[in-house]
Order: C-alpha cells, then sequence, then structure tokens
C-alpha cells in the first residue's frame, strides 16, 4: 500500500510546484495588466476588466495545483502560504464582484462615447458635402463651362447644367451613404460593445463564486496556520 501511495505523493509535489509557478506567472500578468495604470478612463478600466477575466484560468488552476493533496507532505513555510493563498482567495473574488458594477458603469460611458465620436464624424462629412453643394447651387453654367475648359476636360457635348445636376446627384449619393454607414457603424460598435460587456461581466461573477468556492473549501488551511 505504501508503495502505491509514495508515486501519487511524488505527483503531488510536482503538481505543487507547477502551482507556484502558475501563481507566479499570474502576479507578472497582473503587473503587466495595471502598468502603467489609467484609472477613470472608461476605455482602460474596460480593457483591463476584460483581461483580467480572460486570464483567471492560470491563478485557479494554480490555487488547485498548490492546494492538491491538502496537508501531505508539506514544507514547513508552506503552512503560512497556503493560509494567506486561502485568503487572498476571499479578497480575490470580492474584487472580481466590484468589477461588475464598474463594468456596466464603463459600458454606458463608453456607448455614449462612441455614439458621440461616430455622430461628429458623420456631421463632419456632411457638412463638407453640404458645403459642395451649396457652393454648386451658386455657380452659374458659365462659370462650370470655364472651370471645366481651366482644368483641360471637356463637356463632351453635355450642357453645363446637366453637368451640374450630375455632380449634384452624386452629392446626394454621398450623403445617403454617409447616412448608411453611419446606422452600420453604431451597429457594428454597439453590438461588440455590448457583447464584450456581457461576456466579461458574466466571466467576473463566475471566477467571483470559483474564488469563494477555494476559500470555502480550503479553510483546513487557515485553521493549520491559527
Amino acid at each position: 500500500m505504501v508503495g502505491n501511495i509514495q508515486p501519487l505523493l511524488e505527483l503531488v509535489n510536482l503538481w505543487r510546484f507547477l502551482g507556484y509557478g502558475m501563481l507566479l506567472l499570474a502576479f507578472l500578468d497582473l503587473i503587466d495588466i495595471f502598468v502603467p495604470p489609467s484609472f477613470m478612463n472608461p476605455t482602460w478600466e474596460f480593457q483591463t476588466m476584460g483581461r483580467l477575466v480572460n486570464q483567471v484560468g492560470i491563478p485557479l488552476i494554480g490555487l488547485l495545483f498548490v492546494f492538491s493533496g491538502k496537508l501531505a507532505k508539506r514544507a514547513r513555510w508552506e503552512s503560512g502560504i497556503l493560509a494567506l493563498l486561502s485568503r487572498l482567495s476571499l479578497l480575490v473574488a470580492l474584487l472580481y464582484l466590484l468589477l461588475i458594477p464598474l463594468g456596466v458603469v464603463n459600458t454606458i460611458r463608453l456607448y455614449n462615447t462612441n455614439l458621440e465620436q461616430i455622430k461628429t464624424g458623420y456631421e463632419q462629412r456632411l457638412s463638407q458635402a453640404n458645403q459642395v453643394e451649396e457652393q454648386l447651387n451658386k455657380t452659374s453654367p458659365t462659370d462650370i463651362d470655364n472651370l471645366i475648359k481651366r482644368q483641360g476636360g471637356s463637356l463632351n457635348g453635355r450642357s453645363p447644367e446637366d453637368v451640374k445636376n450630375q455632380i449634384l446627384s452624386q452629392l446626394n449619393q454621398t450623403k445617403q451613404q454617409l447616412k448608411t454607414q453611419k446606422e452600420t457603424n453604431q451597429s457594428s460598435v454597439t453590438f461588440n460593445l455590448l457583447k464584450n460587456s456581457v461576456r466579461w461581466n458574466i466571466g467576473a461573477l463566475i471566477s467571483a463564486v470559483l474564488f469563494i468556492l477555494i476559500w470555502k473549501e480550503t479553510r483546513w488551511a487557515r485553521k493549520k496556520s491559527a
């Protein structure tokens, strides 16, 4: 029986070393995520939330490996670390829960900002098209004829009025395309924003639950250090 247990304990020790290594890697990722910080910037906060949720698997698996085997064949220095990791699990769970209202607020802020940017860009391009249309309406057929000739062009048998109407028609098409593009951009940006928001907020909730479960199931580590 002892001979059968020994290889298993050696495998558990390997898991624990892997777990500590994964937690160190997760800590390095955490530094990379928060440096440099840009708090109060909704874009940075929203993207940071996404990275925290997307990379949560590494510390979760690391904790699973570290706590495997409970107290069997533990080094003396591990007692305090296990208790600390157990308590940190609850703290991290609370932080993930706090990400949820922050994510909702930033979703609303980014939604309004994106719509405003799209609207501003659309209005600028529409204003330029309207200015060209206004100038063209004030241009006489003679002016159009002279302008084309100065540029080395030819009316090719068409009247200046026909050329003017053709340009006006193209401008109307351009304005309609700008409107369509604006609506398409609004739909695309809104969809992507809401998709990420739902995914990351649900991910934050699931992560919090998992960390709470780890904290709950590792009370033995806290009792040992008490």
